[in-house]
């Protein structure tokens, strides 16, 4: 499990509003880019400022793949992009080279277009943060569920203890100060009955009382937000990066060699795809073109995953997945952007 992508989630939902604060700012080059709104986010540089003043830079820990892709055409490395993405958080441009994901060399070719940035989350880019995270733990008790059915609890186990040992304390805040009723301890019993008594009848109904808390949380945001594309878009996306870092970690050789993080992988994929199922007919009203190339590539992205137990051999490659997202990233942007304008009216 990559403990440290869920750490991320919080500057990274910031700047998916408007793909990213360097691309959100007029340019010559793109002088009709939106500006992104001062209610959205406060971003605090971190040697993100470019003293030549001609490249604009790409904030590391928060870019989404497409943004990464410069990087990766520059250099010409294979699946770059996402291996910066599954290496987050950086603390400097220069952990590119510490934690080796590329070399000197390549760094200083590309180390004027590098940053890192710090973002205070306010506005809608704080509810994309708050409603991704839940959603990774709702990806994780939708893989345990499968498991516990398929008499696996050995296997389970990890996925109901991840939320609450890798997600909680990153949503714990904001959970506060939407006054939701504290739900740790419901999954920490459930996951101390799993390990100690798996077919205790009780599994099921503490099953239950978890899944009906993280959806309470969820409930906490507004219905209409929680119902509306351009914002359902945005978490979907999050969601999906998560879960293509996950797989990226768990192929080796062409062979599944972390079944946990391919499981987990797999629970954030099936809860993107149910999120999506609940817009699809309101963003094919949107964009007919955006709706086909999202809902196409959904389909074909969740063949990667074709039960909870993992096949012998990967059906996907990470490079295919990575395609994959990218495709609905990309096509999400649009309907998002469109969203956007059309609010602005």
């Amino acid at each position: 499990m990559i403990k440290l992508r869920y750490v991320c989630l919080t500057a990274a939902a910031a700047l998916i509003v408007t793909l990213s604060s360097c691309n959100s700012t007029p340019t010559a080059e793109n002088p009709s880019a939106p500006v992104a709104s001062p209610q959205a986010t406060e971003a605090v540089s971190n040697n993100n400022h470019s003293g030549h003043g001609g490249k604009e830079k790409i904030n590391i820990n928060t870019a989404i793949l497409s943004q990464l892709d410069k990087f990766e055409g520059k250099l010409g490395v294979p699946a770059l992009s996402n291996k910066i993405q599954a290496n987050r958080p950086y603390g400097s441009p220069e952990d590119l080279v510490t934690k080796k994901v590329i070399t000197q060399e390549q760094f200083d070719q590309i180390k004027d277009q590098v940053g890192v940035e710090e973002v205070v989350l306010t506005g809608e880019a704080k509810d994309v943060d708050y409603m991704s995270k839940l959603g990774l733990m709702k990806g994780h008790l939708l893989v345990a569920q499968e498991l516990l059915d398929q008499n696996q609890p050995k296997q389970a186990e990890p996925h109901i203890g991840h939320p609450v040992e890798e997600i909680y304390v990153d949503v714990e805040e904001q959970l506060n100060e939407r006054k939701v009723k504290e739900f740790k301890t419901t999954l920490v019993s459930l996951q101390d009955l799993v390990k100690a008594s798996p077919k205790d009848d009780k599994v099921k109904t503490n099953f239950t009382s978890s899944v009906q808390a993280v959806d309470g949380a969820i409930a906490a945001l507004p219905a209409d937000q929680r119902s509306k594309s351009g914002f359902v878009l945005q978490v979907i996306n999050e969601l999906l990066d998560a879960a293509n870092s996950e797989y990226s970690a768990a192929i080796a050789d062409g062979k599944v060699s972390a079944p946990i993080e391919y499981q987990d992988s797999r629970g954030f994929v099936v809860y993107a795809n149910e999120l999506y199922k609940g817009i699809s007919s309101q963003v094919a009203q949107q964009d007919s073109e955006a709706h086909k190339a999202i809902e196409t590539s959904l389909s074909e992205l969740i063949k990667a995953w074709p039960a909870a137990i993992p096949p012998a051999k990967a059906v996907k490659t990470p490079n295919d997945v990575t395609n994959l997202v990218k495709t609905i990233e990309e096509n999400s942007q649009k309907v998002v952007d469109k969203s956007n304008t059309q609010a602005q009216l």
